[in-house]
């Protein structure tokens, strides 16, 4: 078909494949009317694509709830690249497409698919074309939109064409650039009406052109059917269009409009011309009945495929049909698709051609949606269960189902879907009966994504339901971290016993951790003298259940950040290979604040940062903000104040409303260190204030201990000696009563700031530098030596005072800890040093982005690309352009020497200083904290 005018829209389409052809690859989405000419422009952009290898699927109405379906037929024709992937790619991409195995991660069978792709281009660029995207089952969407975001280093060009709106941000195609295709001009729509209809006249071809708007199908159909006749002016083509086909299609024989009927029942034009000519035959369709289909010029046959010539037409002859016309059409089809491997595709056409409700039918679907789920595709097991409900003959039966529902869309990423399914299916059920069969749901979406004290009580409600004791222990260990995250002692104690019941009750594996569990979280000062936790047994707690890991300040707080650091990476090397997404989301937050106070921050900016990319895809709020928490710290540490405050007011939006103190708590801690390190001590000392203030939103017994060191300091320095003694007290007693040595040194380093005998002074700083242990923390132990200094300094012993501040000097350079480290100097130049400033990046040495930095490191572990690729969730040649991007920044020569350069020092990355809010602009700090009067100001 030729595609007549379309000048700006050939040029796009040559400029798209152009950047493939360099290796800069981008997804361009078409939207407009129905038979604007969408389809016609992704097979001219196919046509001209030479020196391409090109892929094309297409989605549709019917096989819309089939899980996969789509990705299927895009990628047939190289399913037998498949086994070459990496092996846990290749058995999800497998199990994704009907192979069998395990139940894979949705987020793998997108890597696969990306590296399949990717590969492929390898060989010469790759264009693909995605028709009626709209009608792509959920599961090929949020694959396709995986791959879309990530190609920009990829040869590879992506076209989708969808509806008749534009793609909305946030969408699957909202990343990309959206055309809209409007209507052609009057020369191009002359030259359509007359190739369509060489005989019309000029006045047939006027009203004509009055009619269709442009719209090239209208341009098509309307000569001739007298649908163009009407008043003066242009009219919208959807009217007369569907008029004009409308009229075509009420002069075929009724066994004509039968077998159109079922085309349009048979997925249209991916329908078998085998099954479609064997149901139509059973409603009466003959072989005149074929031919006069295509002579009708409203049905095409393209080897073993029928198809119709546009997407309205199917939509007339569908909304033209007798609703028991098209239930037999689809019964019709359920009866000729035998199988086993057609058992989806006629359990939909059977739900079609039910009249009510049908149990049987409902199972059946219900069995699809089941087989969807250990595919990966839960999106399509959302919408099986749904209609499956929909046909279930029983209040009980109903509500069963959409609890299961819910279960899936909860673990497609659907989380309003999921509370709206619970909601439904307790009209139908009882509560106690909808939280068995979704296994707590509505507790654990609480925890994720609501408020923490709601969340504590629904957990323990609901897990009374729980049959199975293992997973209703695990709702137990999130119900405890719940109220931990409230900040709620009280609440924290009871889910501590309800856990410890199941537990024993169950013989479970866990009551045998229960001592060490239950001195993980007690944060009782006057109980916490128990044994110190050992290796062991967080090791141990790390392998039974990840719900019983707590959290990172809790570690920090026992001073088992080290251990627990271990816990994670085994968890997250396990993870790895059949839930890359889960490793990600579940660890990096975890290990970011461990990394930070064991002075690892390169590694824990790469890893936030990487983790809040996927967090924010797959809407895991939670996991997101505590990326932007640790981020936010390690922005406050290194005196970047505007990303401390576009951080904080992100994890505030979300953390204020749902009572999630832990997280207020710390973006309160990030403003309070940011505002005492650039000398604002009064604003410091008001953020950190909040943390022990009864009742306020950032009210935390663990953070504000974390904290105190640094409440303690911004008192003293704004002249309220009364506040750093009240910091001082819990810190000490905590370090009394854990032998913490953090506690003990930060202990004394703040009792040495608070008493006036000098003596006394030196020997708790001189105890606090020599603490066992302390020096692991090397930003805490610089920062003692620094108070050390500084306290030498004013009591003019310069030589002591230039030992002290040049080591912490040292340190604050080498972690890139900017405004600790001015102050050093500064103090060095006060005690008679003259130093040449250096050069605020950490050594001077070479510098890599967070993510070059993390591919790297792994490259130097003597991980392939695609393996690479796989645990970071990016395409294969992303990651070699970082591989090759480290060796020149690095100035090795190859691959190998990678494994010589010691990433752990923190010295061979930069960070992104560029934190934009939610509207896209860049934060300035106002330089005030709470207000006068108490209150505090509302996150932007």
């Amino acid at each position: 078909m030729n595609v007549h005018g379309r000048d700006f829209e050939k040029a796009t389409f040559a400029r798209v494949l152009r950047g493939a052809r360099e290796g800069s690859g981008a997804t361009l989405t078409l939207w407009g009317d129905p038979g604007i000419g969408k389809t016609a422009l992704l097979e001219h952009a196919a046509a001209t694509a030479i020196g391409f290898t090109t892929l094309s699927c297409r989605g549709t109405r019917v096989e819309e709830p089939l899980a996969f379906a789509v990705l299927h037929a895009l990628l047939r024709p190289v399913a037998d690249r498949i086994d070459a992937l990496p092996a846990a790619q290749a058995a999800a991409l497998g199990a994704a497409l009907g192979r069998g195995g395990a139940r894979p991660d949705r987020f793998l069978i997108a890597v696969a698919t990306l590296t399949l792709l990717s590969e492929l281009a390898t060989e010469q660029p790759l264009l693909i074309t995605v028709d009626d995207a709209q009608w792509l089952d959920g599961p090929t969407t949020a694959c396709l939109a995986y791959v879309a975001r990530r190609l920009d280093r990829e040869p590879v060009a992506l076209l989708v064409a969808t509806g008749q709106e534009a793609p909305v941000p946030g969408g699957p195609w909202g990343g990309g650039t959206a055309l809209e295709i409007g209507g052609l001009d009057d020369t191009a729509a002359a030259a359509v009406v007359r190739e369509a209809s060489p005989h019309a006249d000029a006045e047939t071809v006027r009203r004509t052109l009055r009619a269709a708007g442009g719209n090239p199908l209208a341009l098509r159909e309307l000569p001739g059917s007298g649908a163009a006749d009407g008043p003066e002016g242009r009219t919208a083509p959807g009217p007369p269009l569907h008029r004009a086909i409308a009229a075509r299609v009420a002069q075929l024989a009724a066994p004509t409009r039968t077998l159109l009927l079922v085309l349009v029942a048979a997925a249209e034009d991916r329908g078998d011309h085998r099954a479609v000519r064997a149901a139509a035959a059973l409603l009466g369709a003959t072989e005149a009945a074929w031919q006069d289909a295509l002579s009708s010029g409203l049905l095409d046959i393209e080897g073993d495929r029928v198809r119709f010539p546009a997407p309205p037409v199917r939509t007339v002859v569908h909304d033209h049909a007798p609703p028991a016309e098209c239930r037999r059409a689809h019964r019709a089809l359920a009866d000729v698709l035998t199988g086993e491997g057609h058992a989806d595709l006629r359990a939909w056409h059977r739900a079609a051609a039910a009249e009510g409700p049908d149990d049987d039918v409902a199972a059946q679907l219900e069995d699809c949606a089941r087989q969807s789920g250990r595919r990966g595709g839960h999106a399509s097991a959302v919408a099986g269960l749904r209609r499956a409900a929909d046909l279930t003959t029983t209040p009980h039966g109903k509500g069963r189902r959409l609890a299961l529902a819910a279960r899936a869309a909860w673990e497609a990423g659907q989380v309003p879907t999921a509370r709206d399914l619970l909601d439904r299916a307790e009209r139908y059920a009882s509560e106690e009966v909808v939280a068995g069969i979704s296994g707590g749901l509505r507790g654990l979406i609480a925890q994720a994504h609501g408020d923490q004290e709601s969340a504590h009580r629904l957990l323990l409600r609901d897990l009374r339901a729980v049959a199975d004791r293992g997973r209703a222990v695990e709702l137990a260990c999130v119900a405890v971290r719940a109220a931990w995250s409230a900040g709620s002692g009280d609440r924290q104690t009871e889910a501590l016993r309800v856990l410890a019941g199941l537990a024993t009750d169950g013989d479970l594996p866990e009551a045998a951790l229960l001592p060490a569990l239950n001195q993980w979280w007690d944060t009782d000062r006057e109980t916490s003298a128990a044994a110190p936790l050992t290796d062991d047994a967080v090791a141990r707690l790390g392998t039974v259940s990840w719900p019983l890991l707590p959290p990172a300040p809790l570690a920090l707080a026992r001073g088992a950040e080290t251990a627990l650091a271990d816990a994670l990476r085994a968890r997250l090397t396990a993870l790895r290979a059949t839930d890359p997404t889960g490793a990600l989301v579940r660890t990096a937050p975890q290990t970011a604040p461990l990394d930070i106070a064991r002075g690892h921050w390169t590694e824990a900016t790469a890893d936030a940062t990487e983790a809040l990319r996927v967090a924010e895809e797959t809407g895991a709020d939670h996991a997101a903000s505590l990326c932007r928490a640790a981020l936010a710290r390690l922005a406050a540490l290194r005196g970047e104040t505007p990303a401390v405050t576009a951080l904080t007011d992100r994890v505030l939006e979300r953390s204020v409303p749902c009572g999630t103190r832990d997280l207020t708590a710390t973006a309160y801690w990030a403003r309070g260190q940011a505002a005492l390190f650039a000398g604002r001590d009064t604003e410091a000392l008001a953020w950190l204030r909040r943390l022990t203030e009864p009742g306020h939103a950032a009210a935390h017994p663990t953070l504000a201990l974390l904290a105190a060191p640094d409440t303690a300091e911004a008192a003293l320095r704004a002249g309220a000696e009364a506040d750093a003694r009240a910091a001082l007290r819990p810190l000490r007693a905590w370090a009394d009563g854990t032998g913490a040595a953090w506690a003990q040194a930060a202990a004394d380093s703040t009792a040495a700031l608070l008493t006036t005998d000098p003596d006394e002074a030196e020997a708790l700083f001189r105890r606090a530098l020599e603490a066992s242990g302390a020096a692991r923390r090397p930003f805490d132990h610089a920062r003692t030596r620094l108070l050390y200094g500084e306290w030498l300094g004013r009591a003019r012993r310069r030589t002591d005072a230039l030992v002290q501040l040049a080591d912490a000097a040292e340190t604050f350079r080498r972690l890139g800890a900017v405004p600790l480290l001015d102050r050093a100097l500064a103090g060095q130049e006060r005690a008679g040093a003259r130093l040449r400033r250096p050069a605020p990046e950490p050594s001077g040495g070479p510098v890599l982005t967070p993510r070059a930095w993390q591919v790297a490191r792994l490259a130097a572990e003597g991980l392939t690309d695609p393996e690479i690729a796989a645990q970071l969730l990016l395409g294969p040649r992303t990651v070699h352009h970082h591989v090759t991007e480290a060796l020149a920044r690095l100035g090795v020569a190859a691959r190998a020497d990678l494994a010589r350069v010691d990433f752990a020092d923190g010295t061979y990355a930069q960070t992104d200083r560029t934190y934009p809010k939610s509207d896209g602009t860049y934060p300035k700090s106002d330089g005030t904290g709470p207000k006068a009067d108490g209150t505090d100001p509302k996150p932007e």
